[in-house]
């Protein structure tokens, strides 16, 4: 095994934790990656790793290897595609993760010019409502809505929506509209638990107010909340991107106008560490691009 190839089978055994997650992402034997670590720490004629029960530990010339060889890497890629040429387009596989409605509400359906800007390249689309492990599921990059819990992803805000309450006609004509905060009280929420809860933060010019609702109906999947509410279930606090075509078409109507919601961010994030590459780079402004008509 050359060099090169060697350093990419450590990096992925620091950013994995394991020689068997590592040998997933290679598509090799467990066996072969244990081999070419031993091969590499008896070359430098040094310890890299630390082999516990809990796992690996990369020791301090490890972590200095790392950083070296992950560099090393990304430039021999870039070098690669600068290679080939910016007219030929970008090529092989960029792996997506998006959340479901998300994803096919927003992105599905644009991939087509795309893939034709870029005839050598597929996309493989990871549709999950989960915050997966970019770098165990070997994702380029993930589309993620509002605040990231990990301060330790690299990451790029790409977008902003405005995020509204709203419900269908039927339902109002069967409960009335709300025209301040204090009215929720009186009507059933449809309750998304990744997107706020309960508690719904409201201002307008004057004032802010923190709205606790009252619903019968919860649900942790943005495609339950959306036919929950089409069903004339209840009323609901979600981004106009969720709701997008049925806002157009009047199958739902935003009430409560004067007051505002905080909007709903849209990330570009990229695995820890990792310098985006070019594919993923352009992919983020396409559908930065595409968000820009839409709002």
């Amino acid at each position: 095994m050359d060099r090169l190839a060697a350093m990419e089978t450590f990096v992925y055994v620091v950013e994995t934790g394991s020689f068997s997650a590592a040998a997933r992402r290679l598509n090799i034997g467990q066996p072969a990656v244990s081999k070419t670590i031993a091969q590499l720490e008896a070359r430098l004629a040094v310890r890299l790793l630390l082999r516990s029960t809990r796992g690996l530990t990369p020791t301090e010339a490890g972590l200095a290897f790392f950083e070296r060889a992950r560099r090393a890497i990304e430039e021999a890629d870039e070098a690669d595609k600068a290679a080939r040429g910016a007219a030929n387009g970008l090529t092989g596989n960029l792996r997506i993760c998006a959340a479901v409605t998300f994803g096919r509400m927003h992105i599905v359906p644009h991939l087509g010019p795309f893939l034709e800007q870029n005839p050598e390249l597929n996309i493989d689309l990871m549709l999950d409502d989960r915050n997966v492990n970019l770098v165990e599921e070997g994702v380029d990059i993930a589309l993620r809505m509002g605040a990231l819990s990990d301060s330790n992803l690299t990451a790029r805000k790409i977008a902003e929506c405005r995020r509204v309450v709203l419900g269908t006609p039927t339902y109002f004509e069967k409960h009335g509209e709300p025209d301040c905060p204090a009215d929720l009280s009186k009507h059933q929420a449809v309750i998304y638990s990744l997107g706020g809860g309960a508690t719904w933060p409201f201002k307008n010019a004057a004032e802010e107010q923190s709205v606790i609702v009252n619903g019968r109906i919860r649900v942790s999947a943005a495609e339950g909340l959306r036919e929950a509410v089409l069903a004339h279930q209840g009323l609901t606090m979600a981004s106009q991107w969720m709701f997008a075509p049925e806002l157009d078409s009047g199958a739902v109507r935003e009430v409560m106008r004067e007051w505002s919601l905080p909007n709903q961010d849209l990330w570009a994030v990229f695995p820890t560490g990792r310098m985006a590459s070019a594919k993923a780079r352009a992919f983020v402004e396409y559908v930065r691009g595409l968000l820009v008509k839409e709002i």
